[in-house]
């Protein structure tokens, strides 16, 4: 059974943002796969979150024992947030709603503006999935990756707290 401690929660939710961190750039430079504006904006928790969590984690090995629980609830809003842009960023793969006009092509291009474009560099669209396993593109599995590393982080926050070594819990 796992420790139920902030300090194995904070880990785990170290592992799981370098995890999901890393799988987007698998996909972006191994497979080719190159991100859209919304792909990035569900980047950046993750990115706050390595270091909050690895933080969060020394501090409570040093002894401050409020760090890792303040950290894991810094991190699961964290989380939540992100799970909260990959939904949006999904339902605009489903067509649910309509995505921002800058990556969804849902402006039209005026004849004067063909050239401009063109020079430009390509942006991604964000209402095409550009892969999906099992039905879910990547914007829904961070979704659930971000939901599952919120409840870790909330299931460590909320731990019961353990006696220091050597105390007993018979009183005299």
């Amino acid at each position: 059974m796992i420790d139920r401690s902030p300090r194995t929660a904070c880990l785990i939710v170290t592992l799981g943002a370098v995890f999901a961190l890393g799988a987007a750039w698998y996909f972006q430079i191994v497979v080719g796969l190159a991100p859209c504006p919304l792909c990035l904006y569900q980047r950046l928790p993750y990115y706050a979150a390595i270091p909050i969590s690895f933080a969060a984690t020394i501090l409570g090995a040093r002894g401050y024992r409020v760090a890792p629980r303040a950290g894991l609830w810094l991190l699961a809003a964290l989380m939540f947030v992100d799970a909260g842009i990959a939904m949006y960023h999904a339902g605009i793969e489903w067509q649910f709603w309509q995505g921002p006009t800058t990556c969804s092509g849902a402006t039209p291009v005026a004849v004067s503006d063909i050239m401009s474009a063109l020079k430009t560099a390509h942006v991604p669209r964000c209402d095409e999935a550009a892969w999906r396993l099992m039905g879910l593109s990547m914007a829904g599995w961070n979704a659930l990756i971000a939901c599952a590393l919120a409840g870790i982080a909330v299931w460590g926050a909320t731990a019961p707290r353990q006696k220091p070594y050597g105390s007993s819990s018979v009183s005299q």
